[in-house]
């Protein structure tokens, strides 16, 4: 316990042995590392250049949330923590633990139809309402969730990553936006001897019952001041995140809050469920109109699923599931009944268990040599399976 409490150690780049590149962007790369004791973690290395002015801020951005979140106890289960960090007169360096089941876009693909179950859907689910829980009870609204931000660490459950679109934010109530109604409380201890289990086959994982479902840049509008609803620091009139995972809030420039990020996972179960997400236009103008105009569409009867999709991507945020009461409202809806959730962690078989082959090294990279020699391609930073499909927005404010 008190390991956590101290600060990370500091990098030594010149004693770590860099093996494979797991991502790279615009200002940016991660590597797998290996240590002189063996243990491998990824290592993210921004360079330090006046032509990335905000590269420089986000990183250490990133590495404060990441020391934050250890919080003088050990690391939240489905989040990373800074292993240690680092800078010289050319880069910032920081360490973060290695997840080699790579992320659920990549994940997703593997499948039939390249969509998951809805028993498959709620397990991830519910892990990263759980981690945005804990982001949100520490003031930390995360804004940039998306199947490429999700990894798969090698225990099987899933872990965020990438906090340099993240803010600090000022709750309304936080004593009513975070407690557990009692009636919760009492369900889940009626249901601590429900497990969920799953099957891992050949082809990466299957669950029973599974069923199979058929499968540019625009300026965004005028900033609107905050409603007298919410002081200065608790609301954001920040430009982020992905195009296709952008909350209405954002686009009208109505200032936002914690509620952007249930809207993003209203559109992640969507995407799980269908294998598109439910706004996705032509051109980046036509996808911001559909986020605030269209209603997205279901196949087939309704269930609870789409019932949940529908109350998470609920346009106004005042009457998005999560606005008043955050995660605890969540996780009350009946998609998830019957879930433990204090015994997530307990799940010894995840839908998908990494091979362990993912690890193979590809050459020994000199990491600053690596910087000097290469020019980066100009794509967002540690985005190992994005496809060019999705646009990242500006961070017009910090």
């Amino acid at each position: 316990m008190d390991s956590y409490k101290t600060p990370p150690p500091a990098i030594d780049i010149d004693n770590l042995r860099a093996i494979k590149i797991l991502g790279k962007g615009a200002t940016g790369t991660v590597f797998l590392v290996h240590n002189q004791s063996g243990d491998s973690f990824a290592l993210k290395v921004v360079e330090k250049s006046s032509a990335h002015r905000h590269a420089d801020r986000r990183a250490r951005h990133e590495i404060s949330v990441l020391s934050r979140l250890c919080g003088g106890a050990p690391p939240h289960p489905f989040l990373p923590h800074l292993i240690c960090s680092s800078e010289d007169d050319e880069f910032i360096f920081w360490g973060i633990p290695f997840c080699p089941g790579g992320d659920l876009n990549v994940l997703r693909y593997r499948q039939n139809d390249h969509v998951f179950s809805a028993t498959v859907i709620r397990f991830y689910l519910a892990e990263i309402i759980c981690a945005l829980q804990h982001l949100h009870e520490q003031g930390i609204v995360y804004r940039d969730l998306k199947p490429e931000n999700i990894l798969v660490q090698k225990s099987g459950h899933v872990t965020l990553t990438d906090f340099d679109l993240s803010r600090d934010l000022a709750p309304r109530n936080r004593q009513l936006f975070y407690s557990d109604t009692g009636e919760e409380k009492k369900q889940l201890k009626s249901n601590t001897g429900t497990r969920t289990r799953f099957v891992i086959g050949k082809n990466g994982f299957n669950c029973k019952n599974k069923k199979k479902v058929k499968s540019a840049r625009v300026s965004p509008v005028s900033r609107r001041k905050p409603s007298d609803d919410f002081s200065a620091n608790e609301r954001s009139n920040s430009f982020v995140g992905t195009e296709e995972y952008v909350a209405p809030e954002v686009i009208r420039g109505d200032g936002h809050e914690f509620a952007v990020d249930w809207w993003a996972l209203g559109v992640l179960a969507y995407e799980m469920l269908y294998g598109t997400t439910p706004f996705r236009g032509k051109n980046r103008k036509e996808t911001f109109r559909k986020i605030l105009l269209a209603q997205p569409e279901y196949i087939g009867k309704p269930d609870p699923l789409t019932d949940l999709i529908g109350k998470l991507l609920e346009k106004d945020p005042k009457l998005r599931l999560g606005y008043r009461r955050g995660a605890a409202e969540i996780k009350e809806h009946h998609f998830f009944r019957g879930l433990s959730w204090e015994l997530l962690t307990d799940v010894s078989r995840p839908p998908y268990l990494p091979s362990g082959d993912e690890a193979e090294a590809d050459a020994v990279i000199d990491v600053k040599e690596y910087f000097r020699r290469m020019k980066l391609p100009p794509s967002p930073m540690w985005s190992p399976s994005r496809d060019g499909c999705r646009n990242d927005l500006s961070l017009t404010e910090f």
